[in-house]
């Protein structure tokens, strides 16, 4: 019998550094609890009675209003372009991940422009119909709950698009076919059959567009939608009140972690067999011809129009009228600002990323696997909740660090921590740490363990194993990693803007003050910037997913040849 070899003192290096990782991740919702259970008067019992009950309501609301929304829109549209063929099919297929490149708060204050009573549209009507004022006829009011419904569902559906996508891709065509055999017709074969294996998947982009959702500021703001998100940000700053947010901030803590265990309620005991093996083979599409191809293509490019080319042609024709501030020493520095801090944090979010999953690649127990999920829990935490949990024990270290060098060698160091960044690098690292962590997990996963055991029997310790194999064999994933929280920071909001230096712009809280003031021109350029931006993983992710999946499929189509 092997036993397993003794760690080293290497080994226990990288245990260490995951649970010091999970700790620092823990630390801002222990800040949180602790802030909010400290005497604040009756501040609470002000808040329950008057804020919470209007900004929960409106906040589940809100949430089940988009969770209908990107449920319909994403099943609907991965059904189609898997399970359909039609023209366009193919184009449709990348297309419909498009929308993930713009930010909720951009598509909000493109949609309060054009749809707003002084935007395009409602003038068109006014002067096809000879309407002097807003009481002649009916528009609906775009600044609602209805509208940050619209918005919301319109941007968030690939989370749902993608994961019930690679569901149905991974069903096999055998159980499709028994159902036609038994007179299953298309419909009940969706709503019957293929609906129910892809539960689970559904599920997981669901609840990745609510977290979204719960995170938003600047959509909500645009709309005047007062959820809990925009109370937290309302109490913190225009009421002067940190412990009253922090207790409200905890009861959205408490709402998320509510929100991940129903998720993880609903997907128990719900494994189902793909059928895979190498007698897999991915399912028979139908032929849509006439009045059915044009509908199922109408179906597909809506969401795309809506949630993308709407605010990206908005875009383009503001940013065209302020050219003259591309080169502007103010812009250049948002943008200098901007990528410094996105490029910082993606690199730290990969560097931590290889060292959670390495330590738990060398000692898989489960105190460790502990550690490491609880180091995950970043992305669900909203971005104001966040913002609050880092600057408490920051501020307090900055002060004390600035009262001691003061008293014992005359030196004011002021804000040494908030004051340069480094609570919005932290803030990015904790809340997109699980995006880069999953991908290089996965990559990790492709690798055999025989490569590590090669590697030991030739001298080789578990750094230089590190170094020499698997970061050579991992890059392609790297760069993904990096690429994904790159763009995912440079569109935070809600972080960027409780957490930013004096004085200290980013392209997010550019736009989101300038939209503020109701100035849309002068949000147009950086808005731009930033889907430019946001285009570039989503073009990648929609390639290699293509990618990855003609690869398993010829791999499969092989083993079964065989």
């Amino acid at each position: 019998m092997l036993r397993t070899p003794s760690l080293t003192i290497i080994d226990r290096f990288w245990q260490f550094a995951a649970l010091l990782i999970a700790t620092l991740v823990l630390l801002p919702v222990l800040a949180i609890a602790w802030l909010a259970f400290e005497p604040t008067g009756d501040v609470w019992g002000h808040l329950f009675l008057t804020v919470l009950p209007g900004s929960l309501q409106t906040t589940i609301l809100l949430m089940l209003g988009v969770g209908l929304s990107t449920g319909i829109t994403g099943v609907v549209t991965a059904w189609l372009v898997t399970m359909c063929n039609f023209p366009g099919r193919r184009i449709m297929d990348w297309a419909l991940l498009v929308p993930l490149a713009v930010p909720t708060y951009i598509v909000a204050f493109a949609y309060v422009e054009v749809l707003d009573y002084t935007g395009p549209v409602q003038s068109f009507i006014r002067s096809v119909f000879g309407f002097q004022t807003s009481r002649d006829y009916w528009f609906p009011e775009i600044r609602s709950l209805g509208g940050a419904i619209f918005v919301m569902g319109a941007v968030l559906y690939p989370y749902v698009y993608l994961t019930t996508r690679a569901g149905f891709l991974i069903q096999s065509a055998s159980t499709l076919d028994v159902s036609r055999t038994l007179g299953a017709s298309p419909y009940g074969l969706f709503f019957r059959i293929a609906l129910p294996l892809v539960r689970p998947a559904t599920a997981i982009g669901v609840s990745l567009a609510l977290m979204e959702c719960l995170n938003d500021i600047g959509a909500v703001t645009f709309f005047g939608v007062k959820t809990l998100t925009f109370s937290v940000y309302d109490i913190w700053l225009n009421r002067s009140s940190l412990g009253g947010a922090a207790q409200l901030a905890l009861a959205m803590l408490v709402m998320v972690l509510l929100l991940l265990w129903m998720e993880r309620f609903g997907r128990r005991k719900q494994r189902f067999d793909s059928g895979g093996g190498s007698k897999h083979r991915p399912p028979t599409r139908f032929d849509l011809t006439g009045p059915k191809a044009a509908l199922a293509l109408i179906v597909c490019a809506m969401p795309i129009f809506v949630g993308f080319v709407v605010p990206a042609l908005l875009l383009a024709d503001r940013a065209s009228r302020r050219l003259d501030d591309l080169f502007s020493p103010g812009f250049l520095e948002t943008i200098w600002n901007s990528f410094s801090l996105a490029a910082a944090a993606a690199l730290l979010t990969v560097v931590i990323s290889v060292s959670l999953a390495y330590s738990l690649r060398l000692n898989n127990s489960g105190p460790l696997r502990g550690a490491v999920r609880l180091a995950s829990i970043g992305y669900a935490i909203p971005g104001t909740v966040l913002a609050i949990g880092i600057l408490i024990p920051m501020a307090r270290f900055d002060n004390f660090l600035d009262a001691h060098m003061e008293a014992w060698f005359g030196i004011n160091t002021g804000l040494l921590l908030l004051g340069s960044g480094t609570g919005l690098v932290y803030a990015y690292v904790v809340r997109f740490l699980a995006v880069s962590y999953g991908q290089v997990e996965g990559g990790f996963g492709k690798i055999t363990p025989h490569l590590d055991m090669a590697a030991r029997t030739l001298g080789r310790n578990s750094a230089q194993t590190l170094t020499q194999i698997h970061l050579p064999i991992l890059r392609p994933v790297l760069l993904s990693a990096a690429l994904l929280s790159f763009v995912d920071c440079m569109k935070e909001l809600p972080a960027t803007i409780l957490l930013r230096p004096f004085n200290f712009d980013t392209l997010a809280t550019t736009v989101f003050e300038a939209a503020s003031r109701e100035a849309f021109e002068e949000a147009a350029l950086p808005s731009l910037a930033i889907v430019l931006v946001g285009l570039i993983p989503v073009i990648y992710l929609a390639r290699s997913s293509a990618t990855s999946f003609r690869t398993k499929q010829s791999k499969r189509q092989t083993a079964a040849a065989a």
